[in-house]
């Protein structure tokens, strides 16, 4: 390794150590499942809007929105965080504080799926447990790609080979996670948005000086047929425009339907202290998804740039454009390779902070809703806390033997994964929490629904093309919505307990 490389890689080992020490200091706070799942509903609104974020975003922010930039200019990536930025103000809006309420009030629902069986007085627990194997479903896999994504960064940087530097970087992602639990993972994520930050202002920064100007990266997509436009789309295989219309617009907006249904997100509206501050939490998470997301489309557009002058080399792998352009500030002295450092500790942030709370969500879906509320109903509290550290073990090694492929894209892994959620969950939260007349009947109708056509558009319907070639979250998100409308509106409309509770939580303020 040349002295660069040990700088980079002592500043990323700093940040490391710093997480899990934050495990380790948090681990004895963990008394009941609550607090290892929940954080003892004590988040302050800072903490409360960061991890939230931070968790939301992943290696997507920094490898996958940069990447699709890089590519084909702003287009696809502009209104797919378009619709982002809209969907979590709403949902910071009008989701946050209803749900914060509502799983007290219900039982004190400590996971979403145990929210659902609680609402509708589901005794057998059918729904929490269709909850739970949809949420391990959609986020093993998901926590699987960044894993491969860590494994990416150390391979590609320090020369290391993919399989070790992968499994490393799960060891430290369940450290921390497994000591400290719930208030381990936000307290980390608040830490990792942080470092995201630095790191994407410093490498729009740096890109831009080494370009020349900002105005030399807009002549720069300017010139590509396509690529600086919102209505248009650049072709690198035959280096010119191809339309890009309504449809395929409301298609990238539909990502925004998503947050509705994001147990990781949504689990921290569940576990703020106060709910009247979760006013200032939308406003600071707002502002920062806001300036993150636009700072990292700007990224791939100067990456592209940076390419067109020399500076960097065709990229073969457009996602790993913010670790090209960090290698290339490391070469500028010892002061640029610390900092280069940070920017590649903040690809890890982002990819831990999702990948810690989704084994987390993984986790007490499989220990406290399938395990515990099925069949081991008597579980102490000391032994549900064992088990749920176990559970997340279990569930990393399983991401770890699907991380063993590097091949796969950060960008379509999350992809998918979001449509299932959002299509699943994201109607069945909403009219959980504003339609009284939604029964179980249908709750369990729209979320199978939603699930199921996930997979039916992904796979066998989107392939024909056409108009047919949209986002599978829109079709699957209206079909589980207008499934739980009708069967509700077929079947027995919910017991009179179910109503009065829901109108003391509409009372609430």
């Amino acid at each position: 390794m040349t002295f660069t490389s040990v700088l980079m890689l002592f500043a990323i080992l700093a940040y490391l150590v710093v997480v899990v020490g934050i495990g380790v200091v948090l681990a004895k706070r963990n008394q009941t499942t609550e607090d290892f799942y929940l954080g003892g509903r004590k988040l302050g609104p800072f903490v409360t809007a960061m991890s939230a974020e931070a968790s939301d975003m992943s290696s997507w922010l920094l490898m996958g929105l940069p990447g699709v930039a890089y590519v084909t200019g702003l287009a696809d990536a502009a209104w797919t965080a378009i619709g982002l930025v809209i969907g979590t103000y709403i949902n910071w809006l009008v989701v946050a504080k209803r749900l914060r309420h509502y799983t007290h009030a219900c039982g004190n629902a400590t996971t979403l799926p145990l929210f659902f069986s609680n609402r509708y007085r589901d005794e057998k627990k059918v729904l929490s447990v269709i909850a739970a194997v949809l949420i391990i479903i959609f986020f093993v896999p998901y926590t699987a790609s960044g894993f491969a994504a860590c494994g990416k960064l150390f391979s590609s940087l320090f020369g290391w080979d993919y399989m070790p530097a992968m499994v490393i970087s799960a060891v430290v992602i369940v450290a921390y996670t497994t000591l400290g639990g719930f208030l381990a993972a936000s307290t980390s994520d608040f830490l990792q948005s942080i470092i995201m930050t630095i790191a994407i202002i410093v490498v729009f920064v740096f890109g831009i000086s080494n370009v020349g100007s900002f105005g030399a990266v807009i002549d720069n997509a300017k010139s590509m047929a396509g690529y600086f436009s919102l209505t248009q789309i650049y072709d690198p295989v035959t280096k010119s425009a191809a339309p890009y219309g309504a449809l395929t617009i409301a298609s990238m907006l539909a990502w925004g339907l998503g947050y509705f249904g994001m147990p990781h997100v949504l689990l921290r509206f569940m576990a703020i202290e106060d709910a009247s501050k979760l006013a200032l939490s939308r406003r600071v998470a707002s502002i920062w998804v806001v300036i993150s997301m636009t700072v990292a489309i700007f990224i791939g557009v100067i990456g592209n740039a940076m390419t067109k002058a020399g500076s960097l080399l065709e990229l073969q792998d457009a996602e790993t454009v913010i670790i090209t352009i960090a290698d290339l500030i490391s070469k500028h002295g010892v002061l640029a390779a610390l900092v280069a450092g940070v920017i590649l500790a903040g690809i890890l942030a982002a990819t831990m902070s999702t990948a810690d709370s989704q084994l987390l969500a993984a986790s007490s879906s499989a220990s406290q809703n399938i395990l515990k509320e099925v069949f081991v109903k008597d579980m102490d509290e000391k032994t549900g806390i064992l088990v749920a550290r176990i559970t997340v073990v279990v569930i990393a090694l399983v991401g770890v033997f699907i991380a063993r492929d590097s091949n796969s894209s950060v960008f379509q892994i999350v992809s998918f994964a979001w449509a299932g959620f959002g299509a699943s969950f994201g109607p069945l939260v909403l009219l959980a929490l504003f339609w009284k007349r939604s029964n179980m009947q249908g709750a369990l109708a729209g979320m199978v629904c939603g699930g199921v056509m996930v997979f039916v558009w992904k796979f066998l319907v989107r392939p024909m093309g056409g108009i047919l070639g949209i986002y599978e979250l829109l079709p699957a998100f209206l079909v589980a919505l207008l499934a739980n409308v009708v069967v509700s509106l077929l079947t027995a409309p919910p017991a009179q307990e179910v109503q009065e509770e829901f109108e003391r939580v509409s009372a609430m303020k």
